[in-house]
C-alpha cells in the first residue's frame, strides 16, 4: 500500500512538472500576441574639456550615479588660477581708484571684462554634470593632458530610458502619441514594464539592417519612439538591452 501511494504521489509530481513545462513551452514558443523588438537607449550626454590642462582628478567610476552639478572632474589649469588672481587684483585696485576720482569708467569696465573672462576660464577647470544620471563612459585619467573638446566621460538619465520599434503600415494607422503599451524583458521571465508611445515617425523606411532576416530588412515600416520613462526607478533597463513590445490592441 505504502509503494502504490509513493508510485502515486511520483505520478503527480512528474504530471505536474510536464504541465508546468509545456505552460512555459507555450507562452516562450506559441505566444498569441505578435510582439516587436526593439533595442532600449537612453539619452547620452557626452562631457568635454573646454581648456587646455592637465587632469588633476577624476571623481567618478563607470556606473556611479551622480546628481545634476555634481563636480566629476577637475583640471589643474596652473596659468588659468594665476591670471584670474592677476585679473582679480587688478579690478580691485582699479575700483578704488575709480571711487578715488583717479581712474576713468572705460578703465574700470576694461579691467571688469578681464576679470569676468578670467573666472569663466576659472569656472571650466571644474567639470560638473548636467543631469541626474549614471556614468556609462569613462575616457581620461589624472595626469593626462587634454585640449578643448577632448572627451572625459559619457553619462546617461537610465531611468529615461526608450526604443524604437519598427511598425507597418496597416499597424501603425492605429497608432498615436500618447498610447500606453506593455514592454516585456526576456531576460527577467517577461517581466512587465509600463511603456509610452513618445513619436510616431512621419515617413516609411526600410527596416533597419539590425534586423535578423533580409526579408524583413526589405519591408517598409515606420518607426515607433516607446519610452518607459517612469517604470525603470529601479534601474532594471538599460541601455543596449533587447525589449519586446507589444502594441495597444483595437
Amino acid at each position: 500500500m505504502s509503494d502504490r501511494k509513493k508510485l502515486i504521489r511520483t505520478i503527480f509530481i512528474v504530471g505536474a512538472v510536464l504541465i508546468a513545462a509545456a505552460i512555459a513551452v507555450k507562452l516562450e514558443f506559441f505566444r498569441d500576441d505578435f510582439l516587436y523588438a526593439g533595442t532600449l537607449e537612453a539619452t547620452k550626454v557626452d562631457l568635454s574639456a573646454r581648456i587646455s590642462s592637465a587632469i588633476e582628478s577624476v571623481k567618478v567610476q563607470e556606473g556611479d550615479r551622480v546628481t545634476e552639478n555634481q563636480e566629476l572632474v577637475v583640471l589643474a589649469c596652473e596659468d588659468v588660477k594665476i591670471a584670474a588672481e592677476l585679473a582679480n587684483e587688478n579690478y580691485q585696485r582699479t575700483l578704488r581708484l575709480f571711487r578715488a576720482g583717479t581712474a576713468t569708467q572705460e578703465a574700470l569696465d576694461q579691467v571688469k571684462n578681464r576679470k569676468d573672462d578670467a573666472d569663466v576660464r576659472l569656472d571650466w577647470c571644474s567639470v560638473r554634470s548636467p543631469i541626474r544620471g549614471t556614468i556609462l563612459s569613462r575616457y581620461r585619467e589624472p595626469g593626462e593632458w587634454v585640449n578643448p573638446g577632448t572627451k572625459l566621460l559619457t553619462l546617461a538619465n537610465i531611468q529615461d530610458i526608450w526604443t524604437y520599434v519598427y511598425v507597418p503600415q496597416p499597424e501603425v494607422s492605429k497608432l498615436q502619441v500618447g498610447m500606453k503599451l506593455k514592454g516585456y524583458l526576456p531576460e527577467l521571465n517577461n517581466r512587465e514594464f509600463d511603456g509610452t508611445i513618445i513619436k510616431v515617425n512621419d515617413e516609411a523606411e526600410f527596416t533597419p539592417k539590425n534586423v535578423q532576416t533580409r526579408a524583413e530588412r526589405t519591408r517598409l515600416v515606420f518607426g515607433v519612439k516607446v519610452s518607459f520613462l517612469g517604470s525603470n526607478a529601479e534601474e532594471i533597463l538599460k541601455p543596449g538591452m533587447t525589449i519586446e513590445v507589444k502594441l495597444p490592441q483595437d
